[in-house]
């Protein structure tokens, strides 16, 4: 008996899922692998694509290129890197890096977990990182230069030889051999911009050099504020030694930051705990009871009485100092009264015709004359005479 045919359907399209997923590359683990790291220290881990080649089914191109791999890398069972950790790579064909800088405060184990992906066959290969953080023997330097390096991006300094060539340029301007990079941050980590898609331009670094020694009578001129003045108003700062950074480190010494040890003041000196033979423990005594009606009085009445002042002037100045009509009018002209009284007139009357209908003609429509001619015109004149029309005799 032939099978329907929508259940041929589901059996045909669940072997080709299989098939499928049977020939999805597969998902490997390589073994833990255990580093450590001291405080006040730069820590600097290298994810090269050659230790994850060997892992993948089809590791190498054609010619036996190393295929393009990129990485993935976050704390176990948390989906970012801890504060102190951070990780870079500039491209499928470069290696990784994890670096940072732990302090006191992350003591103890981390957990990294590491994935590397093959960019043409899709495989993952998977590995955990076990960082160890531990004190470091001498503790932090005390004295502490932070350089910025403009023509460099943050991977050309990880690398241990780098470092080394760069402690090497540093130890000629510090004038000491006990120096030890604790830090390496990029520019753009703190704030600093994109620069532009042209060849040349770099991002800049941040390296931080410790010593405990003080520094030398360069790096002060260098960092004094007659120095960061010169570079304000865009001229070079002061240098008092040969530069041994150029050329192959462009160290921008206006943005140089120097740190000293701070001075700790003496704390309280504890006592035992324990009281003398023989003595007895004295309670403090209690707080006098004090009177705030004074206190009271004083916020309450000083402003109702600044208040009632003013009031009392206001009054005064409202009505015991008004001019009064009579005055006013004595004091207007008598051409300014006679006009103010005519306007008022006039809108009593308007006001009053509006009221009623049956008023007499207004007095501003009967006829206009001459006092001294007796000459009369009308008042609402037709368009050829209009306002020309004389009243006065020439």
């Amino acid at each position: 008996m032939e099978a329907p045919t929508p259940l041929r359907a589901w059996v045909l399209a669940a072997v080709l899922l299989g098939g499928s997923w049977a020939a999805l590359p597969s998902h490997r683990v390589l073994p833990e692998h255990h580093v450590s790291a001291e405080t006040g220290a730069i820590f600097v881990q290298a994810l090269e694509r050659e230790r994850f080649q060997e892992a993948f089914v089809a590791g190498r191109e054609d010619g036996g290129a190393a295929a393009p791999v990129t990485f993935q890398a976050h704390l176990s069972d948390h989906p970012d890197l801890p504060r102190w950790l951070r990780y870079v790579q500039r491209g499928p064909r470069q290696p990784g890096y994890l670096y940072g800088c732990p302090t006191a405060a992350e003591l103890g184990t981390h957990v990294i977990e590491v994935l590397a992906y093959n960019r043409h066959t899709y495989e993952t290969v998977a590995q955990r990182l076990v960082i160890t953080v531990i004190p470091a023997p001498g503790g932090d330097p005390p004295y502490q230069g932070d350089f910025l390096v403009g023509n460099r991006n943050v991977e050309e300094l990880l690398p241990a030889a780098a470092r080394d060539m760069f402690l090497q340029a540093a130890a000629g301007v510090w004038e000491r051999d006990d120096l030890r990079v604790t830090n390496v941050t990029s520019a753009l980590d703190r704030g600093g911009r994109v620069p532009l898609p042209i060849e040349g331009r770099k991002e800049g670094v941040y390296v931080t050099v410790g010593s405990p020694g003080p520094f030398s009578p360069c790096l002060v001129a260098a960092a004094s504020p007659r120095s960061r003045l010169r570079c304000s108003r865009g001229q070079q700062p002061l240098a008092s030694c040969y530069d041994t950074f150029a050329p192959r480190f462009a160290v921008r010494w206006c943005n140089l930051t120097l740190v000293r040890p701070s001075p700790t003041a003496p704390g309280p000196v504890w006592g035992p705990g324990v009281l003398e033979d023989g003595g007895d423990f004295q309670a403090p005594t209690e707080v006098p009871p004090r009177d705030l009606l004074p206190g009271y009085l004083v916020t309450l009445l000083v402003p109702l009485a600044v208040a009632a002042l003013l009031c009392l002037l206001l009054g005064h100045l409202m009505c015991c100092r008004r001019e009064g009509l009579q005055k006013r009018d004595l004091e207007t002209s008598d051409i300014q009264l006679v006009h103010h009284t005519s306007i008022h007139g006039d809108t009593e009357e308007l006001r009053h015709m509006a009221a009623r209908r049956d008023v007499p003609r207004p007095l501003s429509t009967l006829p206009m004359f001459n006092v001294r001619t007796g000459q009369r015109i009308n008042p609402m004149p037709s368009a050829p005479d209009g306002a020309r029309v004389p009243l006065l005799p020439r």
